[in-house]
């Protein structure tokens, strides 16, 4: 029987050792790797709705022409037809001045305007000189642009509802008064009182005096 030396031992059990020890290596990340697949999904499932932002609730303060108004809760994707459709528009509010295909932002007020309507009867004032007829024949010192019409004679303007160029009707209003007149309803909800106007900046107690017959708030 052939007979291995000592040496020739310690070799032999030195390559099975290392056998043993890739065999068993191999055999513990296999394991690890079907634990990790089969625990993988399920905590995925559990964990991902709750970081996932999409599934966050919607809310949004509807205000104006709506026979409920208040604050209304809606899932994610919702448009500003659904909050006008949950708070019930009135008939005198005005749809084709919102964009009711627009996405609802959380946190933000969906304000439904009035319908705008002219006082019947209500013309403008002409100046002397400047009908109709040829251009030599009309007065050259009277004004091309028709005069304001009388306060008793036109209807207040809502400062809740008017847009930029219907502000901009009133006397001492311009484009920049305008504007940040429409900031500060978008800002504070709209105005409660006419005399809220004087919180705007550049409207004091003067120009209120000229306005005050003038605006409604609704």
């Amino acid at each position: 029987m052939f007979q291995f030396s000592r040496r020739q031992q310690l070799i032999i059990l030195l390559i099975a050792a290392v056998i043993v020890f890739g065999v068993g290596y191999r055999y513990a990340l296999w394991q690890g790797s079907r634990a990790s697949a089969e625990n993988g999904p399920v905590l995925q499932q559990f964990s991902a709705p709750e970081n996932n932002p999409s599934n966050k609730e919607i809310v949004v303060h509807v205000i104006g022409a709506v026979e409920r108004p208040g604050v209304y809760r809606f899932s994610p994707g919702a448009r500003v037809e659904d909050a006008v459709n949950k708070a019930i528009a009135r008939p005198e509010a005005d749809l084709s001045r919102l964009n009711l295909a627009a996405p609802l932002v959380d946190g933000k007020q969906v304000m439904v305007p009035e319908k705008q309507v002219a006082a019947p009867g209500v013309a403008a004032a002409v100046a002397p000189g400047t009908g109709s007829g040829n251009q030599g024949d009309r007065n050259p010192f009277a004004s091309s642009s028709p005069a304001r019409a009388p306060k008793g004679g036109s209807q207040p303007v809502n400062i809740n509802t008017a847009d930029q160029k219907e502000l901009e009707t009133l006397p001492g209003i311009g484009p920049s008064l305008a504007q940040r007149i429409i900031q500060y309803r978008e800002t504070n909800g709209g105005f409660k009182v006419p005399e809220d106007i004087k919180n705007v900046s550049g409207i004091g107690d003067k120009r209120y005096e000229q306005l005050k017959d003038l605006i409604v708030v609704y």
